[in-house]
C-alpha cells in the first residue's frame, strides 16, 4: 500500500485492502481467543483456591460465549475455495405445487434473510417475482459480506418441506419442494466470455414486495443467454442501465458455476461415481409433522428444532458440510 501509484487503480487498491482486512480479521480474532483463553485460566485458578459463586457464574457465561466464538473461528478457517470470501447471490425456485410451493419459497427467504442478519450480513433484493395468492415464484438476493459465499455454498440443492398444508382445508399432509442456487458475486478480475450477440435483452416495469420500489418507466432488466437458455433479471435499482450491469454481473456468476458444475461432473465421471441432479436428490428435509425435524442427506446432521432453523440457526448444517467437504 506504501508502493507509488498504489492508488492508481482504485478497483485494484479496494481488492488489496479487503483481502488485508480479512488477514487482519483472522489474526486479530486469533489473538483475542488465546487471550480470552488465558484470562478464564486464570480466573478458574482462583475459583479453585477459594470458591465464589458469583465469579463461577461469570466463568460459565465467558466460557460459553469463548465455546462460539472459537467454533465460528474454526468455521472461517475450513473457507479456502477461491471465491469463499465472496459476497454471494441467492436464488430460491420454488417447484411445481402453487401455492404450497411458493409458501416454502417465502418460508426459505425469511431463513436465510434471518441467517444472514444474525451474523452482520447485509441483504440486497436484485429481482423478486411475488406468487399467485401467497409467497413467491422466485427471488434472487444478493448477500454482502466476507465469506459469504464460502457459508452459503453448502445450501446449493432441491430443500424439501413435509407438513400440515395451511392452504388445506382438510388439514392434509403435504410435501413441497424448492431449490436454492448460490454463485459467487464476481468481480472484473475473472474472466468469463460472452458474446452480445448471445444475448436477448428485455426491459420491463419493476415490482416487488414490501419497500421494493415500483417504478412508472421500464427500469427492470431481463437477460436471456440464448446457447445455455439462462435468464437472469434485475429490478433493485431506480436505473435501467445500473439493472442491466447488476443483471450482466449475475449472468456472468452463473455461466461461471456453469462451468465449475460441467467440470465437477467430469471429474466424477471419470471416479466412477453418480452425481445426481434433480427433484429427487434433495439435500434437506424440513419436516413438521408428525414429527419435528431438520435433517442434511449429505452429512447426516439433523436436529429436533425446526423451528429455530427456520429463524436462520443454519450454522451447524453450514459446519457439518464443510467439515466434510475437508475429509473429501
Amino acid at each position: 500500500m506504501g508502493e507509488p501509484g498504489f492508488w492508481d487503480d482504485a478497483k485494484g487498491a479496494q481488492k488489496v485492502i479487503d483481502e488485508t482486512n480479512a488477514l487482519k480479521a483472522v489474526y486479530q480474532s486469533f489473538h483475542e481467543i488465546a487471550d480470552e483463553f488465558d484470562e478464564l485460566e486464570l480466573m478458574l485458578e482462583m475459583q479453585q483456591e477459594e470458591y465464589d459463586p458469583v465469579l463461577e457464574e461469570e466463568l460459565e457465561t465467558r466460557l460459553e460465549k469463548l465455546m462460539e466464538e472459537l467454533s465460528d473461528y474454526e468455521l472461517s478457517l475450513l473457507l479456502d475455495e477461491p471465491y469463499d470470501s465472496n459476497n454471494a447471490i441467492l436464488e430460491i425456485h420454488p417447484g411445481a405445487g402453487g401455492t404450497e410451493s411458493q409458501d416454502w419459497g417465502s418460508m426459505l427467504l425469511r431463513m436465510y434473510t434471518r441467517w444472514a442478519e444474525k451474523h452482520g450480513f447485509g441483504v440486497e433484493t436484485l429481482d423478486y417475482l411475488a406468487g399467485d395468492e401467497a409467497g413467491i415464484k422466485s427471488v434472487t438476493l444478493l448477500i454482502k459480506g466476507h465469506n459469504a459465499f464460502g457459508y452459503l455454498r453448502s445450501e446449493k440443492g432441491v430443500h424439501r418441506l413435509v407438513r400440515i398444508s395451511p392452504f388445506d382445508s382438510a388439514n392434509r399432509r403435504h410435501t413441497s419442494f424448492a431449490s436454492v442456487d448460490i454463485m459467487p458475486e464476481l468481480d472484473d478480475t475473472v474472466e468469463v466470455d460472452i458474446n452480445p450477440d448471445d444475448l436477448k435483452v428485455d426491459t420491463y416495469r419493476a415490482s416487488g414486495a414490501g419497500g421494493q420500489h415500483i417504478n412508472k418507466t421500464e427500469s427492470a432488466v431481463r437477460i436471456t443467454h440464448l446457447p445455455t437458455g439462462i435468464v437472469v433479471s434485475s429490478q433493485a435499482q431506480r436505473s435501467q442501465l445500473k439493472n442491466r450491469e447488476q443483471a450482466m454481473g449475475m449472468l456472468r456468476a452463473k455461466l461461471y458455476q456453469v462451468e465449475l458444475d460441467k467440470k465437477a461432473q467430469e471429474a466424477a465421471s471419470l471416479r466412477g461415481e453418480q452425481m445426481e441432479i434433480g427433484w429427487g436428490s434433495q439435500i434437506r428435509s424440513y419436516v413438521f409433522h408428525p414429527y419435528s425435524m431438520v435433517k442434511d442427506h449429505r452429512t447426516n446432521y439433523e436436529t429436533g428444532n425446526a423451528q429455530a432453523v427456520m429463524d436462520g440457526d443454519l450454522d451447524g448444517f453450514i459446519d457439518a458440510y464443510l467439515k466434510q467437504q475437508l475429509i473429501d
